[in-house]
């Protein structure tokens, strides 16, 4: 029985045949036309509405394959209900396609014989559109048209050609295995006679699923006479005729998994004789000889076992294992390219890690270098350095022994000279003191001439007040005149003694000047001598300012500068001073 997708692939080549320019859609009047002829050849009753309603949408325009599937399975295919005339189904098609494609010229086979390979191209051909026929079934239909014909199958030149045919395509399509097998190519030394039934038993297996056929002779059921028929064994039938044009057609022996086939004894001068039993009735047949009654019981056995385990006619059976093949060997290709490409991915990742460790290693190996270099370098440089150092260790070691030399001999001298700064710090000290006191003095002559410069401005002042008060004393009154003349009198008498006083005042103070002077003379000498020695020590070392005498309190200030001397030497010398003051006092 042909399914579904047989009766698609045919209308697919009548719809092809139909794009005229190869765009892939065909436009609505021609559908309908093709439409109309579809339903006419398979019985359904055609709707013209139906087809304008489902493409309302389109406004005339064309239609595409896909667009026209649904149509086509939803309105023709789906309301088959009742068996028609296949062949006429197919050569509808053919019909259509072939007008457009067949080159009837070139090929050395009718045309008949064409449509039945194109019927063959679309049972061999997978469910892909577009329609091709792959190597291995252009393969499996050689080598049955090749023993079809009784020829021998020869292997190497379809290799070639596989090889001339895998450098175009790996696949042909329908009217290029047309044009195959009407060149004549794979059959040479074979007359078209034989090339036509070769094709044609191929197609009565392939197509239309017959098994076995041949000449046998029927017992009657009514008379019990016996008639020589064509019988055509098929998966579930059996059918006879009346010769093998099929012409004649005279009934069915129709076969399911309870009928059954047995051999039977020779009878009625009958030999060679077989019973099969149907649901209906029983049938008894008679060959020839052993030979055939073997192979039509074993061809029968063989059809009701496959009713009996549900299994397909044997091409198609061996067609879809086929398949089924290609499809695992497709899937092992696809999951065998997937590794390889997983494998690949992974070898890349691997040949990347590779590299990047070549590069590390590289990169390593010339840092190592670089840093063997480095280090050998730093040790050439360290050894160089090394040297370098030695000998300047050994010049240093020289000088030093030099210096320490020279050393001994500036510290003798320097002893030398400390010897001698001891000396002169010892005169030094001993100037600083005649200096201390030199201060002592003029400071204690200073403080004398202050006093002395007050009392005679106290003096002065009482003076002063007394000439006030005298001039006061004139200018009151004339009365007073006389006694004041007196009082004048006696205040000049004072006055006289006080001017006597004061000059007496200023000859001491006269005396404290030169005294002052004498000092500040001495105070001068004790200056220059200490400064010579302070220049002295300062040219040897400039040890002055470590070993100056004095201490480190407060500084007293006088008139000539900062006092060398301190509080307590200071009332020492004032002590003194009034003591020698005293001593004057009483001596005068």
């Amino acid at each position: 029985m042909v399914g579904p997708d047989e009766l698609l692939k045919s209308i697919w080549h009548a719809f092809t045949a139909l794009d005229v320019d190869q765009s892939g859609k065909v436009s609505k009047s021609q559908l309908k036309v093709l439409s109309h002829n579809l339903c006419t050849v398979m019985r359904i009753p055609h709707d013209p509405v139906a087809l304008e309603e489902h493409f309302k949408d389109d406004d005339e325009g064309p239609v595409s394959n896909q667009g026209y599937m649904p149509y086509l399975n939803r309105f023709i295919l789906d309301k088959v209900t009742v068996d028609f005339d296949r062949q006429e189904f197919h050569k509808m098609c053919w019909t259509l396609c072939s007008r457009k494609n067949l080159n009837q010229s070139k090929l050395m086979i009718s045309s008949d014989d064409a449509f039945k390979v194109w019927c063959i191209f679309n049972f061999l051909s997978d469910d892909q559109y577009p329609l091709v026929i792959i190597t291995e079934e252009i393969e499996y239909f050689l080598r049955k048209l090749t023993e079809a014909m009784g020829g021998s199958w020869v292997e190497e030149r379809f290799e070639d050609y596989k090889m001339l045919l895998n450098a175009r395509q790996q696949s042909l399509s329908a009217w290029e295995l047309i044009s195959l097998v009407g060149s004549g190519h794979f059959s040479k030394g074979m007359d078209k006679q034989t090339l036509s039934m070769g094709i044609n038993e191929v197609y009565l297996e392939l197509i239309l699923d017959v098994l076995k056929q041949g000449y046998m002779m029927k017992k009657g059921h009514k008379r019990k006479n016996w008639n020589e028929r064509w019988f055509v064994l098929k998966p579930n039938s059996m059918s006879y005729y009346v010769s093998e044009d099929l012409a004649e057609w005279k009934g069915d022996i129709l076969l399911d998994e309870y009928s059954a086939v047995a051999p039977l004894q020779d009878k009625d001068g009958k030999k060679c004789l077989f019973l099969i039993k149907s649901a209906q009735k029983s049938f008894e047949i008679s060959v020839s000889d052993k030979k055939k009654k073997q192979e039509w019981i074993q061809a029968i056995q063989t059809c009701l076992n496959r009713l009996r385990d549900g299994r397909p006619a044997p091409h198609r059976e061996a067609q879809q294992k086929r398949r089924e093949i290609r499809l695992r060997r497709q899937e092992e290709q696809e999951e065998l390219e997937l590794r390889m490409r997983e494998l690949q991915v992974a070898n890349e990742a691997k040949q990347l890690e590779l590299e990047k460790m070549r590069r590390a290693l590289e990169e390593a190996a010339a840092n190592a270098a670089e840093e063997e270099q480095r280090r050998l370098q730093t040790q050439t440089e360290l050894q160089d350095r090394y040297r370098t150092d030695l000998e300047k260790e050994i010049l240093v070691r020289q000088q030093i022994e030099e210096q320490v030399a020279q050393k001994s001999t500036e510290l003798e001298q320097y002893l030398v000279r400390v010897r001698e700064l001891e000396d002169m710090y010892q005169r030094l000290e001993e100037a600083l003191e005649d200096e201390r006191r030199a201060r002592q003095d003029e400071e204690a002559v200073r403080r004398l001439q202050t006093r002395l410069l007050e009392e005679e401005a106290t003096k002065r002042a009482e003076l002063e007040q007394l000439h006030l008060h005298q001039q006061r004393t004139i200018s009151e009154t004339e009365a007073e005149k006389q006694e004041l003349q007196k009082e004048r009198v006696a205040k000049e008498n004072a006055l006289q003694a006080a001017m006597e006083q004061l000059e007496h005042l200023e000859k001491e103070r006269q005396g404290a000047l030169e005294q002052y002077q004498t000092v500040v003379k001495k105070l001068e000498t004790a200056t220059n001598n200490t400064k010579s020695w302070k220049h002295k020590v300062a040219e040897h070392e400039g040890l002055l300012r470590l070993i100056e005498p004095g201490s480190k309190g407060p500084v007293l200030i006088t008139n000539w500068g900062p006092a060398a001397f301190s509080d307590a030497e200071l009332s020492h010398r004032e002590k003194q001073w009034q003591k020698e003051k005293s001593e004057k006092s009483q001596a005068q």
